[in-house]
């Protein structure tokens, strides 16, 4: 039973037109495990881990538009995309409107500063498949996006997909780990080739266990990506994707989010059709303080939720900010005392995890 404090109010300065917002004070647990000195939550937050490795500095991501496409846009593997898909919902206009990667970059460094008070930059090929192209093109792109303000440009990531990795490749993006710290983030979406194949996906699980494979002895730090919400995974499902992360040591980070329903996606038109169950807030904020005890605790957590435009999102509609969400759910977890990777315990012999009795 979760015990409930008073009600506090949060005021919003958004144009939302909704005034004050009300949230609910958990009253916090003891926690469940020792959480470490370098933790400033009770999980391996990202924000925190930044902060220990670049001391004194303030480091932001700048996103990159490089133009990319999918293999499941283009007729290589599909046409369409991912069913939930709408790219533009979780790219900023910003990067949309920006005439070319110099802009994107000077500006974005330029917002960020000002906005952000950031004073080093990760550079970050987010939108589509950014490795879906000859090698010498992406050292092109690479090179050029590293090559303004360099001083201050600390890392790179790259988002793609396991099936557009190969050796070439990752020995391309290695040739930048003399300079800048390199991450490979990949979408994972699922554990369950079912679902993959129910939302276009065009590839498979083996794929992203090939290019894990592939990764095994790489410079590159890895970071997957997954989706948590599709109606046809039940909880217990959902909860066996820390089993799978936990099992690959090379994963160093993760992003975890909740299913956005967006117009110009396959699964848009659909739920306006018919409407399906979506995580509520609360749902998925308990949904977390299950998983997270189950999740390796050196796995570095770069995100527990998703955004999406709101001029785009069909639902769930939580009407709150960024900064409103992690709040709550951040108070959610503190009242459940939930410590990532507390449920685990170390296997003698093999160092990995395994649910603690």
């Amino acid at each position: 039973m979760i015990s409930k404090g008073r009600d506090c109010f949060v005021p919003r300065n958004d144009a939302s037109g909704m005034g004050t917002q009300k949230f609910p004070i958990f009253a916090p647990m003891q926690l469940t495990a020792t959480i470490p000195a370098t933790w400033d939550k009770g999980y391996n937050n990202y924000g925190a881990w930044l902060k220990e490795k670049y001391p004194g500095h303030r480091v932001f991501k700048v996103i990159v538009d490089g133009g990319f496409t999918c293999p499941n846009r283009d007729g290589s593997k599909g046409y369409g995309g991912c069913t939930y898909c709408n790219v533009d919902s979780f790219t900023p206009s910003v990067s949309r409107n920006a005439p070319n990667i110099r802009e994107q970059v000077i500006q974005g460094m330029e917002r960020a500063r000002t906005g952000n008070k950031a004073d080093k930059f990760i550079i970050y090929f987010q939108p589509n498949t950014n490795t879906y192209a000859p090698a010498h093109y992406l050292k092109m792109l690479y090179d050029e996006a590293l090559s303004y303000g360099t001083e201050d440009i600390v890392g790179l990531s790259v988002g793609t997909r396991p099936d557009c990795i190969d050796a070439e490749k990752i020995a391309l993006l290695e040739s930048y780990t003399d300079r800048f710290d390199v991450d490979l983030e990949m979408g994972m979406e699922s554990i369950y080739n079912d679902t993959l194949a129910q939302i276009n996906r065009g590839c498979n699980h083996d794929d992203l266990l090939k290019a894990l494979k592939l990764l095994e002895n790489s410079k590159l730090d890895v970071c997957v990506h997954t989706i948590f919400g599709f109606p046809w995974e039940t909880k217990e499902m959902m909860l066996r994707y820390a089993d799978e992360i936990n099992r690959h040591p090379r994963i160093k980070f993760v992003k975890f989010h909740h299913l956005h329903i967006v117009e110009g996606s396959v699964m848009g038109v659909k739920y306006k059709r018919e409407p399906f169950k979506v995580f509520e807030l609360d749902e998925y904020a308990e949904f977390l303080c299950d998983l997270l005890p189950l999740v390796r605790p050196d796995v570095v957590i770069q995100r527990l939720f998703g955004l999406s435009d709101r001029a785009l999102l069909i639902a769930p509609n939580w009407k709150l900010k960024k900064s409103e969400i992690q709040y709550y759910i951040d108070q959610k977890l503190l009242s459940r005392g939930v410590v990532q990777g507390s449920a685990l315990k170390r296997e003698v012999g093999s160092g990995r995890f395994a649910v603690g009795s």
